[in-house]
């Protein structure tokens, strides 16, 4: 699927679920929209789903289990179009390139989702022990593999921890796009993944290794 200029994330809650636990997902993802979660009730989100409060706890344990599910869904969504944006890419930098276009795109152009893993679910303390962070996770491990096969290739430092390395790659990312986030500014995801590939791929390229691409 394919995000527009006006920040509309994908459809979610779709596939097997029951019609009254998509109308619940697809009700907070629109509060969301427009609201901060605390300021979200769940009779607002029943109401808007045009369900019964009841059925929102059938569903799900409470409302954090219930944004816990919804950042689930837009994870499974990236994580899947993150693998298939890899494909055909030759070279480990060239393919870290494509990673932080992506990434940086999707925070863009789907404000919901980063508004969601950027600001809302991290002040949770247990949300770092859910199935929805282990999603971030694997996602996390799509950069570290890239990352060991740039150093085995030769393209990238073997000085330096992989693991550090994805956390320069990643936590670049989220600096360059948090204010654009937290008060919803307009990004270029061309613009900042040129300035970023230029500063990251300087320091953790290998030296008189292959070069990356520029587009």
């Amino acid at each position: 699927m394919t995000l527009d200029a006006n920040h509309h994330s994908p459809r979610l809650g779709q596939g097997d679920y029951p019609p009254g636990r998509i109308k619940i997902v697809q009700a907070l993802v629109g509060l969301l929209s427009q609201n901060d979660f605390s300021a979200i009730t769940t009779a607002e989100i029943a109401k808007t789903a045009g369900v019964t409060e009841a059925l929102i706890y059938k569903y799900f344990k409470d409302k954090r289990d219930l944004l816990y599910q919804v950042l689930t869904e837009f994870l499974q969504h990236y994580k899947a179009q993150a693998d298939r944006d890899l494909g055909g890419v030759q070279g480990a930098l060239n393919k870290l390139r494509k990673i932080i276009w992506g990434h940086i795109n999707v925070y863009a152009t789907d404000r919901t989702f980063a508004r969601i893993l950027l600001l809302e679910v991290r002040s949770y303390s247990d949300y770092y022990t859910s199935g929805t962070y282990r999603l971030v996770k694997e996602y996390s491990d799509i950069v570290l593999q890239v990352i060991e096969e740039g150093i085995a290739s030769g393209e990238i430092r073997d000085d330096l921890p992989p693991t550090f390395l994805r956390q320069v790659v990643l936590g670049s990312i989220e600096h360059v796009c948090l204010t654009g986030v937290a008060f919803d500014r307009e990004m270029s995801p061309d613009d900042l993944t040129e300035k970023l590939c230029r500063v990251i791929f300087r320091g953790i390229a290998q030296e008189g290794g292959e070069k990356w691409t520029s587009s």
